[in-house]
């Protein structure tokens, strides 16, 4: 009866590691067909935010409950937001060349002139005093960040992507945040983004990925005249060329001009544009508030779109599900939310996920007829190195 338990047990490790030999085998037979822009994941919004502390939000509570009501919301580290299916993630620059421009924090002070207690130190490291771009919301009130520094940031994502050689592309949207010259007088000036601004920007990036760890617009491009007749050609790349890698993208489309000046169609730089469809340099574009035609209509032309499922924690708060639901009916691959499936609303059930805990599934717009969901990504910790 022990020899038939340890055979039976034989068996079953035997059926498992051929079930898991198949669907290797499948996943590699399918990424030759699935291309980069015909899945759908599940991105989150401000992805480094790591809410107030206790004093802060006090006072923000008898200053500005407005404010306070929309902020309220933070993530886990990068490396748990992965580990929970996220694919695509948000990250707020501040350009600080000499360092120390945001190293002091305001509304701290306001919080002690009103007799609050100390906060904890929100930079312990001094990181704000060193010159690069820092990752936060709102300089000088809303600044503690999971990363402080966009190197930081981006060394966490390389070092978990590394652990997960096999997943499906990771897409970083990049945030520049400027007040034009226009600031409060509460609020610290920051520095113009200027084109040798993002020089210094893209120059960030690849001090951390290594050239073939992103995928660029100079490789999406090819030999074709312009990005835009490219992508609309089909030239995302498979996702057999894709698993492993990132792709950056620059989230706001006023500064679109300013990141293609002696760049046409993009050539040599490292983020895709948010661009207007139809110009050299357009790949992908933001419909954070668009309706399921439009959305659907820019991917079937080949754009990769990012859109939103709710916005300051106003669907969180009511179990609002209308524009989650529209959203899933469109083909937009990045979905972004406050809610990703590792963290759900903290009033209600809202979160935005996919049925069955798949980390992402075909595109239900312009996926191939084969494409398989569970063939995508089953689980986000299932290709971790050994």
């Amino acid at each position: 009866m022990f020899r038939g338990a340890i055979g039976i047990a034989a068996a079953a490790v035997s059926v498992i590691a051929a079930t898991g030999l198949a669907q290797q085998s499948g996943q590699a037979a399918q990424d030759k067909a699935v291309r980069l822009n015909q899945i759908q994941v599940i991105g989150s919004h401000n992805s480094y935010h790591s809410g107030f502390a206790p004093s802060e939000r006090k006072y923000l509570e008898m200053k500005n409950p407005k404010a306070l009501r929309a902020l309220d919301y933070s993530h886990a580290p990068l490396p748990v937001q992965f580990d929970g299916g996220v694919r695509q993630i948000e990250i707020d620059v501040f350009a600080d060349s000499k360092g120390g421009r945001y190293a002091h924090l305001p509304i701290d002070d306001a919080a002690a002139k009103a007799g609050l207690p100390a906060d904890p130190n929100f930079d312990p490291d001094h990181e704000m005093d060193k010159p690069g771009f820092k990752v936060m919301h709102v300089q000088g009130v809303d600044e503690r960040s999971t990363c402080h520094t966009f190197v930081k940031c981006l060394t966490v994502v390389r070092t978990w992507s590394k652990q997960h050689p096999q997943h499906l592309p990771i897409f970083i949207l990049v945030e520049t945040k400027e007040d034009g010259g226009k600031q409060r007088p509460d609020m610290i000036a920051t520095e113009p983004f200027t084109s040798q601004v993002f020089d210094a920007l893209d120059a960030e990036i690849r001090s951390v990925f290594k050239p073939g760890e992103f995928i660029t617009p100079d490789e999406v491009r090819g030999s074709a005249s312009t990005l835009d007749a490219a992508v609309r050609a089909g030239g995302w790349p498979t996702l057999a060329k894709a698993r492993g890698r990132v792709v950056f993208l620059l989230d706001q489309r006023k500064v679109e001009t300013v990141y293609t000046e002696g760049h046409p169609s993009l050539k040599g730089r490292v983020l895709f544009t948010n661009a207007e469809p139809g110009r050299p340099d357009a790949a992908f574009t933001e419909q954070n508030d668009g309706t399921k035609e439009t959305i659907d209509g820019l991917v079937k032309q080949g754009y990769l779109v990012r859109t939103r499922t709710d916005e300051g924690t106003e669907q969180a708060r009511t179990n609002d599900t209308t524009r989650r639901d529209l959203v899933f009916s469109t083909g937009a691959q990045m979905i972004s939310t406050d809610y990703p499936p590792s963290e759900p609303s903290q009033w209600t059930s809202f979160v935005v996920k996919f049925p069955d805990g798949l980390v992402a599934r075909c595109n239900p717009v312009n996926k191939p007829a084969a494409c398989v969901d569970s063939l995508l990504e089953p689980s986000a910790t299932s290709t971790a190195k050994k």
